[in-house]
């Protein structure tokens, strides 16, 4: 898991970057949540789907957005921190040049700012959004969805309540030519303590059950 300093458009931004053995194998980047708010790439989410993405044979970026930990740069109220993650996309393509598939994954604040760049990025095959605040940021950009993936959320959140995800859930679920898997967590709070077994697992059956009937994914598990 070596440490990485790569260009942002706001000045460096740092990471953490596994290169997969496998070879042509997908890509995927990772999202922290708030900045304000303690968000960083080693949130206990993010280090976690981090290595989802990791077991199962990607090349794999989690990053600090702008003015987090040594990444340059000031908070941008999500503006800037698109940007951010834009430009990381664009590194790891540039290290994964023929990487067959690209997904994106983000918890709450990196939840929405991972879902704007699937509008950005056509490249962007599929999406896992842990905890999207719907109740705090619009989501009407999604119109319309252009990838399939999963929304995960726990029942128990009281800092984005279940309601509004599965508001936005239901109504991404009514547009054509996309799958949208809404799965809840049974008493888990926002940070899924406690459940972060739960999380896990569900986020790995459904990346599993993607790769095999994606016929572009061509990374097997690692052992």
């Amino acid at each position: 898991m070596p440490k990485v300093i790569f260009p942002g458009p706001d000045g460096r931004l740092e990471g953490r970057y596994h290169h997969s053995e496998t070879p042509r194998a997908p890509i995927a980047v990772i999202l922290h949540p708030h900045p304000q708010h303690g968000g960083t790439m080693n949130n206990t989410v993010v280090y976690n789907l981090y290595y989802i993405f990791v077991k199962r044979g990607f090349s794999v970026l989690r990053f600090n957005f702008r003015g987090v930990g040594r990444s340059q740069g000031e908070f941008d109220n999500g503006l800037g921190e698109l940007s951010d993650a834009a430009s990381a996309l664009d590194w790891l393509q540039s290290i994964n040049p023929n990487a067959p598939a690209c997904w994106v994954a983000g918890f709450s604040f990196g939840a929405w700012i991972g879902m704007q760049l699937l509008m950005r990025r056509p490249e962007v095959e599929g999406f896992i959004s842990i905890a999207p605040p719907a109740n705090m940021y619009d989501f009407a950009f999604l119109a319309p969805c252009p990838s399939s993936g999963l929304i995960l959320q726990g029942t128990d959140d009281d800092v984005v309540p279940e309601p509004s995800v599965e508001k936005l859930a239901n109504k991404l679920k009514m547009q054509k030519n996309i799958t949208i898997d809404y799965q809840l967590i049974k008493g888990a709070n926002h940070f899924y303590k406690n459940h972060m077994e739960k999380m896990v697992d569900s986020v790995g059956s459904y990346l599993d059950m993607r790769m095999k009937t994606s016929s572009s994914i061509l990374a097997r598990p690692s052992q």
